[in-house]
C-alpha cells in the first residue's frame, strides 16, 4: 500500500495492492507443502514466508532483501535456495559481495503474532 498525504497533511490511500499466496510444491510428489509459501504482490514483488516468519523479498526492480534468520534451518534453506534459484553458497557470496540486503524483514510483523 502507497500511503500520500493531501494538503491538510492528512494520509490517503493510493494504492491497495493485490496478492496472491500459493504454497510450494514438493520437489518428489508435486503435492503443496505445508508453512512454506511464496507470495506475488501485484506490483511484481515476490515474498518467501516459511511459517509466520518472512524469509526473503525480490522487489519488481531485482533487488534481494533477506531476514537476519535467512538461513534458520535445513528446511528453510531447501524452499529459500528454491524461491531464490540457487544454493546456499551463493546466497552468502551475494550478501558478502553486498548484491543481497540482510535485515529485520518481521520486525514490525511482531504486534500482528
Amino acid at each position: 500500500m502507497t500511503i500520500q498525504f493531501n494538503k491538510e497533511r492528512l494520509a490517503v490511500q493510493d494504492k491497495v495492492y493485490c496478492a496472491k499466496v500459493s504454497n510450494f510444491t514438493s520437489f518428489k510428489s508435486g503435492k503443496p507443502i505445508a508453512n512454506q509459501f511464496v507470495i506475488t504482490i501485484e506490483n511484481g514483488d515476490t515474498i518467501f514466508q516459511s511459517y509466520k516468519t518472512i524469509i526473503a523479498i525480490k522487489t519488481f526492480c531485482g533487488k534481494v532483501l533477506l531476514d537476519r534468520d535467512w538461513n534458520y534451518s535445513v528446511t528453510t534453506s531447501r524452499y529459500r535456495n528454491k524461491f531464490l534459484n540457487e544454493i546456499t553458497k551463493v546466497t552468502q557470496k551475494k550478501i558478502d559481495d553486498g548484491l543481497y540486503l540482510v535485515t529485520d524483514l518481521n520486525g514490525c510483523m511482531a504486534k500482528y503474532n
